[in-house]
């Protein structure tokens, strides 16, 4: 990465964890630090000939990418298990939902409403080995509880949406008592307030918010939690595009 080696990178993306109080309570071994870095070199030399990231400077891109996507259960370490079902609402160029799993060990499905995209990743998938716990799927959000036989314990977005839509799109995608994880960066208290209105209306409850700062000043992070408790007022899945152009909890 930019001249950078693998084994420079790998110390200091462990360096960049060991140094992250809430980061530090994750269990990553070496040999999953050496798979999160080369996904990250996956990622920059697909990008040379198709876009999918913009970050290319090799420690912002271990926080804008890795670290970030590591927060997403810093407040909780043991909430993705090996037993665990994730789903990534789009996934880009696999982030968070690769790095999510190689930490976890979790069955995850990883989408995106790109088709070049998810051939990406499907790409990255294989090369990593990690085809018989990742499937990737072209969809959009509205088209998932349709192509999936079950439903997921976890849920994760980031900055894909209004958090209002978000809620929309992962509530039928969620096993009850599911766990919906949206990652912002300077959520408004109208988005938040919004987000909470269509929760009710979804059957999700707000079970926490976690502020973070990423290293090197390279900006804030909101963790939004909603927890699936009960059933959906309205029926869902929506028909495609209704999330937003009618988003739900706006007055």
């Amino acid at each position: 990465m930019n001249g950078m080696t693998s084994d420079t990178s790998c110390k200091a993306l462990r360096e960049l964890i060991a140094h992250d109080a809430d980061l530090s309570r994750i269990n990553v071994s070496d040999k999953t630090i050496d798979l999160l870095v080369h996904h990250l070199e996956l990622v920059i030399e697909k990008n040379k000939v198709m876009n999918l990231t913009r970050i290319t400077n090799e420690h912002e891109a271990l926080v804008l990418h890795i670290i970030d996507s590591l927060l997403f259960v810093a407040h909780a370490p043991t909430l993705l298990k090996s037993d665990s079902s994730l789903l990534d609402i789009g996934t880009g160029a696999g982030f968070p939902g690769i790095p999510l799993t190689l930490v976890s060990g979790c069955k995850a499905t990883l989408i995106d409403s790109v088709g070049k995209k998810v051939s990406a990743v499907q790409d990255f998938v294989d090369e990593l080995g990690l085809s018989d716990r990742i499937s990737c799927v072209h969809a959009r959000a509205e088209e998932v509880p349709s192509l999936c036989d079950s439903r997921f314990d976890v849920v994760v977005a980031r900055a894909v949406a209004q958090t209002n839509v978000l809620i929309e799109y992962a509530t039928p995608c969620l096993r009850k008592n599911g766990t919906l994880l949206v990652g912002k960066g300077n959520p408004t208290t109208e988005e938040l307030i919004a987000a909470n209105r269509a929760a009710k209306i979804c059957g999700l409850e707000e079970s926490g918010l976690f502020e973070y700062e990423l290293p090197s000043e390279l900006g804030h992070r909101t963790i939004l939690v909603y927890t699936k408790t009960g059933n959906p007022r309205i029926k869902l899945p929506r028909q495609i595009g209704m999330a937003k152009r009618a988003p739900l909890g706006i007055e």
